[in-house]
C-alpha cells in the first residue's frame, strides 16, 4: 500500500532584486566570495528559508513539518525540493520547466 506524502517545490528566480538581496550568513567564519547565486543557495540550506519566504512556508497545526532535500540550479532559477521524506518527483507533476517541457513535445 502507497503511503501519501506532501512534497513541495519552489523556483526562486535568478537576476532578481529577490536573488541579490543580502543574505546574513549563519556561520561568521565562512568566506564571502561567493556569487549571489551560491549565497542564495547557502541562505537555504541553512534554514532562511522560513524567514525569506514566510506566506510559502506557513503551517497549520495539522501540517507536517517539510524538509529540504535538494537544491538544483537552472539557467535562471534555483530549484527547492521539499518534503517530508526524500522522495523522486515525478516529472510531468514538478514545475521544473526541465522535467516537463520534453513531455509537452509528446503530447
Amino acid at each position: 500500500m502507497k503511503t501519501n506524502s506532501t512534497q513541495q517545490e519552489i523556483l526562486l528566480m535568478t537576476g532578481t532584486s529577490f536573488s541579490t538581496r543580502q543574505w546574513c550568513p549563519r556561520d561568521e567564519a565562512k568566506e564571502t566570495n561567493y556569487s549571489e547565486i551560491e549565497k542564495l543557495e547557502d541562505a537555504c540550506w541553512n534554514g532562511l528559508l522560513q524567514e525569506m519566504l514566510p506566506e510559502i512556508c506557513e503551517q497549520n497545526d495539522k501540517a507536517k513539518k517539510l524538509f529540504l532535500w535538494q537544491v538544483k540550479e537552472g539557467k535562471s532559477f534555483i530549484e527547492l525540493e521539499l518534503g517530508e521524506i526524500p522522495e523522486a518527483v515525478e516529472k510531468e507533476f514538478s514545475i521544473d520547466p526541465y522535467s516537463f517541457l520534453h513531455l509537452q513535445s509528446l503530447s
